[in-house]
């Protein structure tokens, strides 16, 4: 049985060492923007709904690069490197490269439509007059850490001007992509745990897709955003597959 155990960051590929610099790179600027100069970078290169006075089409790259503190980060790079060096090195540099950009992109357009399908369901509920006041006026009321009253303004407010940020998508994309490439490897869980990484895959992908539908309103993490990475990933996976192409 094939086994696979972190041992250290003795080993990074190329793709994997120059995407760990940059979102490393690119959480010190955000820090020194906004510690400086006042500015919050998540308004211009996080992840906004169509709509939204600070969308842009970029942002289904950019919004990879962008975490919302330390603690997100490092759990993102820590299985980016984990998970990525592998693949990196079977797939090769320009595969690998290709595959976590198209799972990024494909989790933020996931996010967009799950965004768009519980707009749907809120705006019969709305005035004219409150849905304008949230598209016009809600990302100011969220920057000063507020929100509506009225519960479905609030959670209008939420969805549409609350930016999406972090390689999420794209890591359980990657994971995805190693469970289903090496599904009886060990992952160790706390470093002491085995679980074959395909019951890992499975058990996660679940726990996101519960969470999804949970949808708790102080959760603010983008469960559809990392199930879109593992559906594109999925995608990807099968269509080389099926081309004879999944090992090179």
């Amino acid at each position: 049985m094939n086994q696979y155990r972190p041992t250290g960051f003795g080993f990074l590929p190329p793709v994997v060492k120059n995407l760990l610099i940059i979102n490393g790179l690119f959480f010190l600027t955000s820090v020194v923007a906004g510690s400086t100069f006042n500015l919050n970078l998540n308004q211009y290169l996080g992840l906004h709904y169509p709509g939204n006075q600070h969308f842009g089409i970029w942002q289904l790259v950019t919004y990879m690069f962008m975490h919302a503190d330390f603690t997100h980060i490092l759990f993102n790079m820590f299985a980016l490197w984990m998970f990525g060096n592998v693949l990196e090195n079977v797939w090769g540099p320009k595969r690998f490269l290709n595959y976590y950009l198209i799972t990024g992109i494909g989790a933020g357009l996931v996010q967009w439509l799950v965004a768009f399908i519980r707009i749907q369901g809120i705006l019969p509920e709305l005035s004219p007059e409150q849905i304008e006041m949230v598209y016009s006026q809600g990302t100011g009321v969220m920057m000063q850490g507020m929100n509506y009253s009225d519960p479905y303004m609030r959670t209008l407010n939420a969805i549409v001007n609350t930016p999406t940020v972090g390689a999420s998508g794209a890591v359980f994309g990657i994971l995805l992509a190693f469970g289903m490439m090496f599904p009886n490897s060990l992952i160790y869980l706390y470093f002491a745990i085995p679980v074959k990484a395909k019951y890992f895959v499975i058990g996660y992908g679940a726990i996101e897709l519960y969470m999804g539908f949970a949808n708790s309103p102080t959760d603010n993490v983008a469960h559809f955003a990392h199930l879109g990475g593992m559906i594109f990933g999925f995608l990807l996976i099968m269509y080389w597959k099926k081309k004879g192409q999944l090992f090179h």
